[in-house]
């Protein structure tokens, strides 16, 4: 397996121009994803007829492999034969032309850096939902198998917060990486906006240096404050690496850079990213008002190909702030959950009707990644793009069951696993809630199938 990975990696690396012509290389839970100096050198149906590669897709300014689970296996070895470290920063290119900045342009930047920052912490932001998620099941609110003032309930009620109250400082490092801004610097940025004595003085008036006013704000469990915070930052920096003595720079590129930084975040910045989640959350509460129902069934309907395209993180990021503020979401959650469902549907209608075992093989196994490892990519490429006619299958499920979620009002209580456990997510809103949300799922789920297993396919296709 280690063999394929090396040659799956080498392959990849000749189809995009060879490491001369990769800047950056890194990777999420499915694709290779790569900053090209000339992305006209590569040719995607070459890449896509590569063994192991699911397909190929040019979203947010980067060049993505689609490789599935694999993907932090063959990582290793395209870095390797590229010859990049991910953590070091990229030099700017000066000898290359200046992209044309278009509004078009500045929009896939803009969810570049939410997508790259947020999804790096789906790791933890499971761990901690899943302490959550036992807390809710033994705790008072189910099985009232502990009591809210023992010590295992207030144990997973730290373990939960221990991400989501303390998330700007987890941003902060993900976003100045995800700029190539110092790492530590992008920490330090969150954790002051997190400071217990700061905090308390939320909603008080406070002199910055002593003659900057400004009000303070509770920033805990946020996210917009620290990626505008850390944006602002990574300019800072990069004008005192230019003008600073490099015999100078370890102390007084980050002292200054700081220095600077705190008036404009705690008095601009931070302000700003809490008033436009503000916006965000009532945004979502008016689409949600005048749209109804249907506003969540089209998202059903729609929200796999807002995955493909990578569009779905600024989604998930605002679902996360609806969260955080009310305590629960029914919009993205509801929507989101039911079409990841239609995904499994998805795949399970074409492990029953495929007759060719190869491909008979290759749906099981995006079933399984599906249905126990949480990630519907290989089944959307796989089975999806590949027969187009099972997408007809996947936007019906999805709907269906985003629009039963959405006629019985579910919510959603956390934001945890994305595989057959996420039903989970519906149990802090009582039994009502979670059997509600597990029919809006299962209606999603086999009608999928049964459409996938009916009319997903030409007929020829099953005639082997």
């Amino acid at each position: 397996m280690t063999d394929n990975n090396k040659v799956i990696a080498e392959k990849v690396l000749q189809a995009v121009g060879g490491k001369e012509n990769v800047t950056n290389a890194t990777h999420c839970m499915t694709r290779l994803r790569l900053n090209l100096k000339d992305t006209s050198i590569p040719n995607k149906d070459e890449i896509t007829a590569i063994p192991g590669v699911l397909a190929v897709v040019e979203s947010g300014g980067q060049y993505q492999v689609v490789i599935g689970q694999n993907v932090a296996k063959v990582y290793p070895e395209f870095a390797r034969l590229a010859d990049v470290v991910t953590e070091k920063q990229i030099d700017e290119n000066l000898d290359q032309p200046k992209e044309k900045l278009t509004l078009k342009k500045v929009g896939s930047n803009i969810l570049n850096y939410l997508a790259g920052s947020m999804t790096p912490l789906i790791p933890a932001m499971m761990v901690a939902a899943m302490f959550r998620t036992i807390q809710v099941i033994l705790g008072p609110d189910l099985l009232h198998l502990i009591s809210d003032k023992s010590n295992a309930y207030v144990l997973l009620d730290a373990l939960y917060n221990a991400f989501f109250y303390f998330m700007p400082i987890f941003i902060g490092w993900t976003a100045a990486k995800k700029l190539g801004a110092s790492q530590v610097i992008g920490l330090y940025t969150g954790a002051m906006l997190v400071v217990p004595s700061l905090v308390a003085l939320d909603g008080k008036p406070f002199d910055i240096y002593g003659f900057i006013p400004t009000t303070m704000h509770n920033y805990a469990q946020t996210v917009l404050p620290v990626i505008l915070s850390v944006w602002v930052m990574f300019y800072i920096e990069r004008f005192f690496k230019k003008i600073i003595p490099d015999v100078l720079s370890t102390i007084f590129v980050p002292f200054l850079t700081v220095a600077v930084l705190v008036p404009l975040s705690f008095g601009l910045l931070a302000p700003l990213g809490s008033i436009l989640g503000d916006w965000i959350g009532n945004g979502l509460i008016i689409f949600h008002k005048y749209g109804g129902f249907i506003a969540i069934a089209v998202i059903g309907a729609l929200w796999e190909f807002l995955v493909m395209s990578g569009m779905h993180q600024i989604l998930i990021v605002f679902a996360i702030t609806t969260m955080l503020q009310n305590g629960s979401e029914a919009l993205v959650s509801t929507a989101g959950m039911s079409a990841t469902w239609a995904a499994f549907g998805m795949a399970l209608g074409a492990f029953l009707k495929l007759r060719d075992k190869d491909e008979k093989a290759l749906s099981f196994g995006y079933f399984v990644s599906g249905i126990i490892g949480g990630v519907t990519e290989p089944v959307l490429y796989g089975v999806g793009l590949r027969y187009k006619r099972p997408f007809i299958s996947l936007i019906i499920g999805g709907f269906l069951g985003a629009l039963y979620g959405g006629l019985t009002g579910v919510r959603s209580y956390i934001m945890g696993a994305t595989n057959f456990l996420s039903v989970l997510g519906y149990v802090g809103g009582g039994t009502t809630n979670i059997i509600n949300g597990c029919i809006s799922v299962a209606i999603a789920f086999f009608s999928t199938a049964i459409l996938t297993y009916f009319i997903g396919f030409p007929i020829e296709k099953n005639e082997r």
